[in-house]
């Protein structure tokens, strides 16, 4: 049995974590025996330092893509074996586009934003005791300022992170078009990622501009909605 270890279900989602929420859909993809296990230790601990991170047979595997990797090489799949060479390598340039820039967009506007971030991400400190909290809450999320700094949105306005976020979700709505799945007419290994962020960009708890453009796109409103159905019911 497969164990991954998460974050669990929080803001009206499976996971707060895209990265985990991929993993959960990559498990469900394989059709091989699994559990979900919620890791106690903080968002630090663990392999990496992050989540999620898989149990196998004694073997613990971090990162969601060598997730995928494992699973592919130990088990004989092929998430992408239905795809021509030119489509699985559109599917990977639009899995990493959400991944390397998306990801970060979504970042800023869940902790950098106070309203979203006393609602979202300073409930995830609410069992440290009272007397530390804030100063727990305020060293994480001054850790994630430098973290967006360095990858280099952070150094923009908010405008012009939602602009560049926006664009995004534009591709995605394009790339997309009328087919159900990025993978055509079954789902690939990068609808695993990039439903994870679609469902995160229209994660209602949050007031973002990545709620208002992705809620634009009736293409990608209907594949949360299959995405959802296929992965999370």
């Amino acid at each position: 049995m497969i164990v991954l270890h998460t974050f669990g279900p929080a803001f009206g989602q499976p996971d707060p974590s895209p990265f985990v929420m991929k993993a959960m859909a990559l498990l469900k993809l394989s059709g091989l025996p699994h559990t979900t296990e919620v890791f106690a230790g903080g968002p630090h601990l663990g392999p990496k330092g992050k989540r999620p991170f898989i149990v196998d047979d004694g073997v613990t595997v971090a990162d969601s893509t060598l997730i995928r990797f494992h699973l592919e090489q130990k088990y004989g799949l092929d998430f992408d074996a239905h795809l021509t060479v030119q489509q699985k390598g559109v599917a990977w340039a639009v899995e990493k586009m959400c991944e390397e820039h998306l990801y970060f967009a979504a970042v800023y506007f869940r902790w950098m934003v106070d309203e979203n971030f006393n609602k979202g991400p300073a409930t995830f400190f609410n069992k440290v005791p009272s007397l530390i909290r804030p100063l727990v809450r305020a060293a994480m999320r001054n850790k994630s300022r430098k973290m967006l700094h360095a990858q280099g949105l952070g150094r923009h306005t908010e405008a012009e992170i939602a602009q560049l976020a926006c664009r995004d979700i534009d591709a995605l709505a394009h790339a997309l078009g009328d087919a159900d799945w990025f993978g055509g007419a079954s789902p690939c290994a990068a609808d695993a990622s990039v439903g994870a962020f679609v469902l995160a960009c229209l994660c209602e708890h949050f007031d973002t501009p990545l709620l208002a453009r992705a809620k634009s796109h009736k293409n990608l409103v209907a594949y949360a909605q299959r995405v959802q159905s296929r992965f999370f019911a």
